[in-house]
């Protein structure tokens, strides 16, 4: 396999300063639309990076649930990894990338938790198993084996008979409030489009072009 002679041209599209929104949510709405009417796989997937105490970076892939003004938002287990790292340094990093597209928006800005009244309502209209593998799930600590976790689901599912676990305050959302959008198309020849918004001190937003 000679991984350099694997290549792809982009000829989709293209992205102007005459074609893009002055509003980067906006923005953001009209491609994420696309994308998800375009049928694209996970297209609500983002990769999330923070920065532990020990100075390295940490990615991983979650699932957006909801963004306004205010923010993006995703909801996880507070005493996972990303959680322990986001008690340290709530500057984080949020990148779509949807190939089908030839698109991808990275998103920079500071976490916060959300209330506990939309941790719990989002924690509740998941499916009753999903709920079951939050409460049992002690995210991103050694266990000892599948089976092991696997009896603990099953030991609650079977206490639960059907009815839904308690919430616990150990899980719920994060909201990332933007500071800078970058939206980027794949052009032919490797000539893509950069376009980027910064947060200026009075709340609005710089729009300017990136050599790709």
């Amino acid at each position: 396999m000679n991984l350099q002679e694997i290549r792809k041209d982009y000829k989709q599209k293209e992205l102007t300063e005459d074609n893009l929104n002055n509003d980067p949510f906006k923005q953001f709405e009209l491609w994420l639309d696309e994308a998800i009417k375009g049928k694209l796989h996970d297209a609500t997937a983002m990769s999330l990076a923070t920065v532990s105490s020990d100075g390295f970076p940490n990615s991983r892939i979650v699932l957006l649930k909801d963004f306004n003004e205010q923010g993006f938002t995703f909801f996880t287990n507070y005493n996972s990894q990303k959680g322990k790292d986001l008690e340290n340094n709530q500057k984080v990093n949020l990148l779509f990338f949807w190939p089908g597209l030839e698109r991808q928006i990275r998103i920079w800005g500071h976490a916060n938790k959300t209330s506990s009244e939309i941790s719990k309502k989002y924690f509740h209209s998941r499916p009753v198993l999903s709920q079951i593998a939050a409460s049992v799930s002690e995210q991103s600590q050694e266990i000892s084996s599948r089976e092991y976790l696997e009896s603990k689901f099953e030991e609650l599912q079977k206490q639960l008979d059907g009815k839904n676990p308690k919430y616990s305050s150990h899980w719920g959302g994060y909201i990332v409030n933007p500071i800078r959008f970058e939206f980027w198309q794949g052009r032919e020849n490797r000539l893509h489009d950069r376009l980027c918004y910064e947060k200026t001190s009075d709340d609005k937003w710089n729009i300017k072009r990136l050599s790709p």
